[in-house]
C-alpha cells in the first residue's frame, strides 16, 4: 500500500520539489511567482543560500519572512531583500548599515552589494537614503544618486562629487533640480553632459549650449531629447557624424521638412530613420 502512495506522488507538487535533494530544483521553485506562503516560509529557512536568496528575491514573500532574511547569515541573501519591492522602510533602515562587500574583478575592487541595494530601493526612507549618499565608498553614493528620492539639498551636495559616476547617476536621475541639471551639462566628463543632454527636464538654455558641444557623442544623446526644439534638431540635422544625424532622424519631433531631407541622406542607417519616421507621422496624422 506504501509502495503504491509513493508512485502516486505528482512530481510536480511543490511540497515534493520543497524536498528535492537538488538545490538547484529548490531554487528554482523559491524564484517562482506561483509559489505559495507557506512554500517560501519553509524555503526560508533552507540550507542553501541560493534557495534562500531566491526566496528573499521573490516578490510574493511575506513581509515577515523578509525581516527575518534581512539578518541572514548570507549578504547575498540580505541583498536580495534590499532590492525586493516588499521590503519596508525598516528593514531598508536596517541594511543600509550593512557592512558586507563583495569583490568586483571588473573594477578590481570590494563593492558594498547591500548598501547599494537599499540605495537604490524606491520605498527607502529620504533620511535614509541621505545617510548613504555621504557614504565613503563612491558606488554607494552612485546608487543613491540614481534614487528619485533623493533629497533636493543632498543632489546639490552630491553634484559636486568627485566620483563622476554619482554625477552621472545625477544628471539621469528624473527628480534633479534643473539648476543642478544646467550645472552637470558643463561637467569635464563626456559621458555626464551626455547624460544631461538626454535628460527632458535639462532646462532649454543649457540644451542650447549643448548644440554646440565638442563631443560628437554629446550632440547624438541631445538629438535624442523628446523635449529639443525644432530649430536645434534641424542644426543638427546637418551634423557631420551620421549617428548624430540619425538620432535626429529618429526624434518624433523633428520637422517633417527636416525628415525629408534626412531621407535623402548619403547613410543608408539615416535615411532608414527618416523614412520610417514620416511613415509613422503620415500613419498618425493622416
Amino acid at each position: 500500500m506504501s509502495m503504491l502512495s509513493e508512485d502516486k506522488k505528482d512530481p510536480d507538487d511543490p511540497e515534493e520539489l520543497a524536498r528535492s535533494w537538488d538545490w538547484h530544483i529548490r531554487r528554482k521553485l523559491a524564484w517562482s511567482s506561483e509559489a505559495s506562503e507557506n512554500i517560501l516560509e519553509k524555503l526560508s529557512r533552507d540550507r542553501s543560500q541560493w534557495v534562500r536568496e531566491a526566496v528573499a528575491g521573490n516578490a510574493s514573500t511575506p513581509a515577515a519572512v523578509l525581516a527575518r532574511l534581512a539578518e541572514d547569515s548570507s549578504g547575498f541573501v540580505r541583498a536580495a531583500v534590499a532590492l525586493n519591492g516588499r521590503a519596508s522602510a525598516g528593514i531598508l533602515d536596517l541594511l543600509a548599515g550593512d557592512e558586507m562587500t563583495d569583490y568586483d574583478s571588473t573594477l578590481q575592487k570590494n563593492r558594498y552589494l547591500v548598501k547599494e541595494a537599499a540605495a537604490k530601493s524606491p520605498h527607502i526612507d529620504p533620511s535614509t537614503l541621505d545617510f548613504l549618499a555621504r557614504d565613503s565608498d563612491e558606488h554607494v553614493r552612485a546608487a543613491a544618486a540614481s534614487n528619485p528620492l533623493l533629497p533636493p539639498e543632498s543632489m546639490s551636495r552630491l553634484v559636486k562629487d568627485v566620483f563622476w559616476e554619482v554625477r552621472n547617476n545625477l544628471a539621469r536621475n528624473p527628480s534633479t533640480p534643473q539648476d543642478l541639471l544646467a550645472y552637470l551639462s558643463a561637467d569635464r566628463i563626456m559621458d555626464v553632459r551626455a547624460t544631461a543632454a538626454g535628460n527632458p527636464r535639462t532646462p532649454a538654455e543649457a540644451l542650447a549650449a549643448l548644440a554646440s558641444d565638442k563631443s560628437w557623442e554629446v550632440r547624438e544623446a541631445l538629438a535624442k531629447n523628446p523635449l529639443l526644439d525644432p530649430k536645434t534638431l534641424e542644426d543638427l540635422a546637418g551634423h557631420w557624424s551620421w549617428m548624430v544625424r540619425a538620432a535626429v532622424a529618429e526624434n518624433p519631433h523633428t520637422p517633417p521638412e527636416t525628415l525629408r531631407r534626412l531621407a535623402e541622406d548619403p547613410d543608408q542607417s539615416v535615411q532608414k530613420a527618416a523614412r520610417l519616421c514620416l511613415k509613422m507621422k503620415m500613419i498618425k496624422y493622416g
